[in-house]
């Protein structure tokens, strides 16, 4: 008997060591991801006592910034330089999305380490990104390293859901911000199926996020006496009509260069389709080439304008037509794009002057920041570790599919650069914000490396 406990002890020894791993960045991650951050409602306060209890002992100045919602708080914690050069920013987001629990074959807030990778909401958007930034800076800290400019890390509030994020931040705390360029969210380190990362984009960009209403009305009555003016019909046609349509392609001289970043790293034939969607005026090829490339909802996204429905509003009894239903279209812009002229090519697809569309918030003009500058150090460090840590994979800037909290920054001049800091593949990437999230430990170690060695370079005296 006594052999028998002594067996199961050390059995159950064994398993709890197999579930820790040595690499500090990725316990960093679990412990985040242990703390429930879906927005609504967020609780963000608890990533920042959390974290600041770790950077405080080392060094680091900790600024929170509460807003009017209790337990929604920034954190910006200064690691002090000796003020010779201008501040870096690392900016990263502590909330993350809700989660479906019963589709997820682990708990999402468990911090599950399972072979080799750790598994829960936000391990990719963007509590990874959390963990790297935070050990990155933490490790500046913990070797001494003298610094000529101030290391700012942020640990955002209400990313997901607003409104108080960056842009309610910046107009209340930009002097405790104020920088000479930022690392953000954004672009990608994609790796194919052996685990080889094939490129490193780098965001300069990014798509603008809008809502738009789509509208149908018609006559309320009884159900059992249905008209031929029914609102639900008329609003089903306007969106079939809208679900057959698919925006022009309109390439950006960033997304030029991505596509042809690919045509070198692709295979053919579909390194043909990028290098001619790239470099073409054929309008047939640019359109073959299109039906091809599309077929990645990624780089479908991210070479046009796209529209998507993503809540309906109609009826409130089931005996009741409803004298109205309303679609709300997200829609997501290429910089420059003017919001008034996508609303009247949806008008136009649409075909019905009875159906009213139109945007949520009025737009004055074109949307979005120009693409920040690549001829700053911050950006020529990044191409390089990565390069360094990523030998043969091809960088390249890129524009965001997606919207960040980096406009705070770019409208105030500040260049911004977005990076995912670890290499995911094509089936990680469908997971986030979708079900069992997940990041790999040595894609947690590559980037930690990256952004380590990246501020070395920066933020370093000499």
């Amino acid at each position: 008997m006594r052999w028998l406990i002594l067996t199961a002890a050390v059995a159950a020894l064994g398993a709890a060591q197999a579930e820790r791993s040595a690499d500090p960045t990725v316990e960093l991650l679990r412990e985040l991801i242990r703390i429930d951050t879906s927005n609504p409602p967020g609780h963000e306060g608890q990533i920042a006592e959390f974290l600041a209890a770790k950077l405080r002992p080392l060094g680091f100045e900790i600024d929170t910034v509460p807003t009017p919602v209790a337990g929604k708080v920034h954190l910006i914690a200064r690691l002090r330089g000796n003020g010779t050069r201008r501040p870096v920013l690392l900016a990263s987001h502590a909330d993350v999305v809700g989660v479906e629990r019963e589709k997820w074959t682990v708990d999402p807030f468990g911090g599950v380490l399972r072979d080799g990778h750790v598994f829960g909401r936000g391990a990719i958007d963007f509590k990874g990104g959390i963990a790297v930034f935070a050990r990155a800076v933490m490790m500046l800290a913990e070797r001494k390293v003298p610094l000529a400019r101030d290391v700012i890390f942020l640990a955002e509030a209400d990313e997901e859901a607003q409104p108080y994020n960056t842009t309610w931040l910046a107009e209340r705390a930009w002097p405790k911000i104020e920088c000479e360029f930022a690392l953000n969210e954004g672009g990608w380190i994609i790796k194919d199926d052996s685990g080889r990362v094939k490129y490193v984009s780098i965001s300069t960009a990014d798509k603008v996020s809008l809502s738009a209403t789509v509208t149908a009305r018609g006559t309320s009555t009884h159900s059992s006496m249905p008209r031929t003016d029914s609102a639900i019909f008329a609003l089903s046609r306007a969106l079939t009509r809208l679900a057959d349509y698919d925006p022009p392609v309109q390439l950006i001289p960033t997304t030029r260069r991505f596509l042809t970043m690919l045509s070198r790293t692709s295979a053919a034939p579909l390194s043909d389709h990028f290098r001619m969607l790239a470099e073409s005026t054929d309008q047939a090829a640019i359109a073959r080439a299109d039906r091809e490339i599309s077929k990645d909802p990624l780089l479908h996204a991210i070479i046009r304008n796209t529209i998507a429905p993503v809540m309906m509003n109609a009826g409130f009894r089931s005996n009741v037509i409803p004298g109205s239903a309303q679609a709300t279209i997200n829609l997501r812009l290429i910089p420059g794009t003017n919001p008034n002229d996508v609303i009247r090519d949806l008008e136009r697809v649409v075909g019905d002057p009875s159906i009213e569309v139109k945007l949520a918030s009025p737009a004055a003009g074109p949307v979005g920041n120009p693409p920040s500058s690549e001829d700053t150090d911050l950006f020529r460090a990044l191409a390089r570790q990565a390069r360094a840590v990523f030998p043969g994979a091809e960088v390249t800037p890129y524009l965001f599919q997606a919207g960040t909290d980096a406009g705070a920054w770019r409208t105030r001049g500040v260049p911004v650069y977005g990076i995912y800091p670890y290499p995911i593949s094509a089936d990680e990437l469908t997971r986030m914000h979708g079900n069992d999230e997940t990041v790999s430990v040595e894609s947690l170690r590559q980037g930690t490396e990256m952004i380590y060695q990246t501020l070395l370079e920066v933020a370093a005296a000499r």
